[in-house]
């Protein structure tokens, strides 16, 4: 009976926050920017599901309290979540291909930025 280990799993983007996918070396510049920007698109997506759902949520059989608001806030955060990582919205289609733009043009006018982000993936 063979038992992998448990740490052999592949990293993924989507697993990490923000914070700690920046500094990921393993993780590639087209994949952070992709997640960067369904991340983005899912914050957008909170917000503005959060404002369609106040007349709902504002209705006399909803009930009141900090149990309502925090459940509404839950509710909310996982249909921006689920829409997100579906990729109907299309919003962070757009932004990941504006920014990947806008990261060739930096490193094709900053020679030293291409080599550093070279040298990073080859870690």
């Amino acid at each position: 009976m063979e038992i992998s280990s448990l740490n052999t799993h592949e990293v993924r983007a989507a697993d990490l926050p923000l914070d700690k996918l920046a500094a990921n070396q393993s993780i590639s510049e087209k994949d952070k920017i992709a997640e960067v920007s369904r991340q983005f698109e899912s914050v957008l997506l909170r917000q503005i599901l959060a404002q369609a759902q106040k007349p709902l949520f504002d209705a006399p059989l909803a009930g009141s309290g900090s149990s309502s608001a925090i459940y509404q806030d839950m509710i909310t955060q996982e249909l921006a979540d689920r829409i997100s990582r579906g990729g109907s919205f299309g919003f962070a289609n757009v932004l990941e291909k504006q920014l990947s733009h806008q990261l060739i043009s930096k490193k094709a006018e900053d020679p030293a930025l291409e080599a550093t982000a070279q040298a990073g993936n080859k870690l």
